[in-house]
């Protein structure tokens, strides 16, 4: 859709095109569908429901007549809003734009359209306005009681479904999980920035993924029945008396997970019964209905609430809570199972190591050769007739492009600060939601290590016909986050001689050696907070430990972007936190600083700028001094620029640098002229508008990251 604002109009004119429209739908078809609706990427007003369901049938009414009496096709329509109210609600100027080629005034032609049209449901009337507008009025009545008799909640026409974080909700998110929702988190601020300014990108849908029916959960409850000995009720006492102690639960299971994998590697006599316990403690979640398929949904859903906290903690958020249980429960493995078998993708092999099971023949293998098996084959259901991850996530994936022909059911289940809200997968939703489904484009946030799988995935795809679908289907893959031995020993950690000279010491949640994230950022607020009472005794505590909050979640989510998407990062607090090098803290620095610069000089940025805009700049463009000056505002101004290579690239890494150099050529500009005491008031007001500039391009860059500046620092 194409929106432009004509010189003095408050509000621009909405241009649809024939190729949005569902030109090809009956009406009643097109009242039904929302999908082909609404364009806006967060749309949750039922007035513009309204609003642009009729407007689209207008179009559909109006195009077929133009064909059957004119013989003319046309592909888009502009819709305007007439002056006052009382006028219309509609002002379509098609007469105008039709002149020319029906070589007839505008008002003759406007006439005849409005003669053509008749009557069009939700409209009680077309007038011809001036020379030749047509102006049309909703029918009051009927389109209010369309206001209130359901919350209308609609996608745009294209949007790109972005999943990220994806915690097993079996313990406390861990450092690494951090490092997935910042990559994802900021991917979806770059793509919601760029699309809500037309810059060609999809606005994106946050989902993170919930594996509750997997064998991490089940490991919880093995824990919970077997070493806890803990029945259902029990498991409800305990759950309430975490509640009243205030004590986490995700910190309380993270114990316990470590606990359980120790106990099935315990005892060589009793190995094979404990790993039937966890087989047949896997098997009843799946299954669901049952006590210990309850005692999991009540566990992993408190844990998931836990991982949301933790992760508003570092602004992220999210739209949709796809779980596995109802992916299972309501059937998408067993439609996507009929359409594998029915496309050929999938065949039961009957001899070798997979005999019995239904495998997928991987891409660049030879497969099967008539007398052996392909050995190399993908599993997709086991010979005991249970599924494997990929062959879940194929039907995951065939309902995110819409191709599977379910749904799952909706809940409400979080709201956040601004008011936005968190849905949930059910089994038998009925409150009106928004629509999740049939996603354009797709972005997993996923660890390099499940790169076989999601090509597995794509395959798939590919095999069952959808060629558009895999290849809009993209795995944002990273590599590991580890600690520095210097930060494990500052975490607690006991740490060999021989760990002591390794670059980097891996963590592992299985084996309790990990950082919980809301102790790392509890670390980083305390480390910074020393600083910041240090710098200002006058401020309150609220206040200082305000400052220190957004000085640490900088640091963090620089850190963890500043690094290209194929490095192992070995986080340090110390680095993490410096405010000297390519910091978080370093660029929100730059900020604070130039904020002072306004401050002192009793002027604000905007100020500054309308000041610079009436004088001759140009000479102060010029010779080495003026080529310094210039540097900096050519930096500043590809922030935007930056933005797209970004989102094109799938690579953060370029804003964390690019928000780096301008700190840093704002601190080389910041020490080399003296701004405040600068005596020409022309050659001030450039100096200002400079600092106003790059204040403005570094505050942009940096909230695309999720970071904000402090007031000091």
């Amino acid at each position: 859709m194409v929106l432009a604002r004509p010189a003095g109009e408050s509000e621009p004119p909405f241009i649809l095109g024939a190729e949005e429209s569902g030109v090809n739908c009956a009406y009643a078809a097109l009242l039904k569908s929302a999908v082909t609706i609404c364009n806006h990427p967060n749309s949750r007003d039922i007035k513009t429901f309204v609003y642009r369901t009729y407007r689209q049938s207008l179009f559909v009414h109006l195009r077929a007549v133009l064909q059957e009496k004119f013989q003319v096709e046309i592909a888009r329509l502009t819709v305007e809003e007439p002056p006052k109210v009382e006028m219309g609600d509609y002002a379509l100027p098609i007469a105008f734009e039709l002149a020319r080629t029906l070589r007839k005034a505008p008002r003759k032609i406007a006439e005849e359209l409005v003669a053509a049209l008749g009557s069009v449901p939700g409209f009680t009337g077309f007038e011809v306005a001036g020379a030749g507008y047509i102006n049309c009025r909703l029918d009051r009545g009927p389109v209010a009681r369309k206001f209130v008799e359901v919350e209308q909640w609609l996608p745009p026409l294209d949007y790109a479904l972005l999943e990220h974080t994806s915690i097993n909700p079996n313990k406390a998110a861990h450092v690494g999980h951090l490092r997935n929702a910042i990559l994802g988190d900021t991917l979806a601020r770059f793509m919601r920035w760029g699309s809500s300014k037309s810059l060609s990108f999809m606005p994106p849908r946050v989902q993170n993924y919930i594996d509750n029916t997997g064998v991490q959960v089940a490991d919880v409850v093995v824990g919970l029945t077997h070493l806890e000995e803990m029945d259902l009720s029990g498991v409800k006492r305990w759950m309430e008396t975490l509640r009243q102690s205030n004590e986490r639960i995700d910190f309380v299971c993270w114990d316990l997970y470590a606990r359980v994998s120790q106990w099935y590697e315990a005892g060589l006599d009793q190995k094979e019964a404990r790993k039937q316990i966890r087989l047949d403690t896997l098997h009843a979640l799946e299954a669901g209905s049952n006590e210990m398929a309850v005692i999991a949904d009540l566990v992993s859903t408190a844990i998931v609430r836990r991982h949301l906290e933790t992760m508003q903690r570092l602004g992220i958020e999210y739209d949709f809570l796809p779980r596995e249980s109802e992916i299972l429960h309501l059937h998408f493995w067993d439609a996507a199972f009929a359409l594998m078998k029915e496309k050929g993708v999938l065949y039961q092999e009957t001899q070798g190591k997979n005999a019995g099971c239904w495998v997928m023949r991987r891409a660049g293998t030879a497969g099967a050769d008539g007398e052996n098996p392909d050995e190399e084959a993908k599993v997709i259901v086991r010979s005991n007739g249970t599924v494997t991850y990929v062959g879940k996530d194929i039907a995951y994936h065939l309902w995110k492009f819409g191709k599977l022909g379910l749904d799952f059911g909706y809940s409400r289940f979080h709201t956040y600060p601004d008011g936005e809200e968190c849905w949930i997968s059910t089994e038998h939703g009925e409150e009106p939601h928004p629509s999740f489904g049939h996603a354009s484009v797709i972005y997993n946030v996923i660890d390099s290590r499940q790169a076989d799988p999601q090509n597995n995935v794509i395959e798939a795809l590919y095999g069952m016909g959808f060629t558009k679908e895999a290849e809009n289907y993209h795995h944002f893959s990273y590599e590991m986050v580890a600690l520095t031995p210097r930060c494990a020993t500052e975490l607690g950690y006991v740490i060999s001689e021989e760990d002591q000279s390794r670059p980097f010491i891996e963590v592992s949640g299985r084996k309790g050696f990990g950082v919980k994230a809301d102790d790392l950022i509890d670390k980083l607020i305390a480390a910074a907070l020393v600083q910041v009472n240090a710098r200002h005794p006058e401020r309150s505590e609220a206040e200082c430990h305000s400052i220190a909050s957004k000085i640490a979640i900088g640091a963090l989510r620089y850190y963890m972007l500043r690094y290209t998407r194929n490095t192992i990062i070995a986080f340090d607090f110390q680095d993490a936190l410096s405010f000297e090098g390519e910091t978080g803290p370093y660029a929100q620095y730059a900020v604070v600083r130039a904020a002072n610069i306004f401050r002192k000089a009793n002027i604000t940025p905007a100020d500054a700028l309308r000041a610079f805009e009436k004088i001759d700049a140009a000479a102060y463009f010029s010779g080495e001094d003026g080529d310094s000056l210039w540097e900096l505002w050519l930096l500043a101004s590809k922030s935007v620029h930056m933005l797209e290579r970004c989102i094109q690239s799938t690579e953060p890494a370029y804003m964390a640098k690019y928000a780096f150099q301008l700190a840093q050529q704002f601190s080389n500009f910041y020490h080399r002229h003296h701004i405040l005491t600068e005596s020409d008031p022309n050659r001030k007001a450039v100096l200002l508008a400079t600092a106003a500039v790059a204040q403005r391009e570094l505050i942009r860059a940096l909230a695309w990251m999720g970071i904000e500046a402090p007031d000091v620092m």
